[in-house]
């Protein structure tokens, strides 16, 4: 058999060789595997930045969505509020109107449950109410009667009453004395308006065209000095004139003596349709007053004068 003998040189050299060959194999294999791993690397993160990208899309449709829900909500509460809102006033408002409804139908209610008393009856059922706003008007030249006819404190009664007065003074049904001012009158009516700075019940006024011939009525005054006096009787004739034809009167049998004058002659109504004013001298049963339409116009000019004057 033969025998082999290599150089140790050239034996070195084949080893090297081999030894470089394989590892550059390996190094091959290894980077092939890195790229490997890299590409795999970057499809996972390519899958990660979709999935990323999906569940932001996702995150944003739903903020969306819950936020307009959010929203829905909210303006359909708003919307219900609102709605309970109105409704609640428009509850009210009727609760109030019904109210006021009530209120006016009981005071009508017991203005005609009044007026068919004194018409079966007698005024007594009204009296307790009217004298409230009757007053004795006290002058440095005598003494008459005069009504409140506004609660701010306006009241009316002859002006020959006060003519020439420099001190007037008026007393309350209760009592009470003060100090008033004459703040316009008509001379050819004989009616005058004053004021005192307190708040008083009032009457308000009748329409006398209204009013028929033997309708009961009742006259209230101070006949004498006699205070708070209340005559009953009846209508005996309307549109009686006086001198140059004004003003016009309403004719009466209740007795009306001197202390009596500016005293309100008033109806089953409670309401205002004269003003007593004087009778004939010598003559029972002839009482004449100042019909309450005529007394009304005189009333309303001089307070609108004297509140646009304040």
């Amino acid at each position: 058999m033969a025998k082999f003998n290599l150089n140790p040189v050239k034996a070195l050299i084949a080893s090297i060789i081999l030894i470089i060959a394989i590892s550059g194999s390996l190094i091959f294999y290894y980077n092939a595997k890195v790229n490997e791993l890299n590409r795999e690397i970057l499809t996972l993160g390519n899958k990660l930045d979709r999935v990323n990208e999906n569940l932001k899309s996702d995150i944003s449709s739903l903020n969306q969505n819950l936020t307009s829900e959010i929203d829905l909500v909210d303006s359909d509460l708003r919307n219900f509020k609102m709605r309970n809102k109105e409704e609640i006033n428009t509850l009210t408002g009727l609760i109030d109107e019904i109210e006021k409804q009530s209120e006016i139908q009981l005071g009508e209610l017991r203005d005609d449950l009044k007026s068919i008393q004194v018409k079966s009856q007698d005024f007594t059922a009204i009296i307790d109410d009217v004298i409230q706003s009757v007053v004795s008007v006290g002058t440095n030249k005598g003494l008459g009667s005069g009504v409140v006819i506004d609660s701010r404190g306006f009241i009316v009664t002859n002006y020959h009453v006060v003519e020439g007065a420099s001190i007037i003074r008026v007393l309350t049904y209760s009592e009470d004395v003060y100090n008033t001012a004459l703040i316009g009158y008509n001379d050819v009516a004989d009616v005058a308006v004053l004021k005192v700075d307190a708040s008083l019940p009032a009457l308000r006024f009748g329409d006398s065209d209204d009013v028929r011939v033997g309708e009961k009525v009742i006259a209230l005054g101070n006949p004498a000095g006699l205070s708070f006096t209340v005559t009953e009787g009846i209508i005996s004739a309307v549109h009686r004139k006086g001198p140059n034809d004004l003003p016009i009167y309403l004719q009466t049998d209740v007795p009306i003596n001197p202390g009596n004058s500016g005293g309100p002659l008033v109806d089953a109504n409670s309401e205002i349709i004269g003003l007593n004013n004087f009778k004939v001298s010598g003559l029972e049963g002839l009482g004449f007053a100042v019909e309450s339409n005529t007394v009304k116009d005189i009333a309303d000019d001089v307070i609108a004068q004297y509140l646009q004057s304040q």
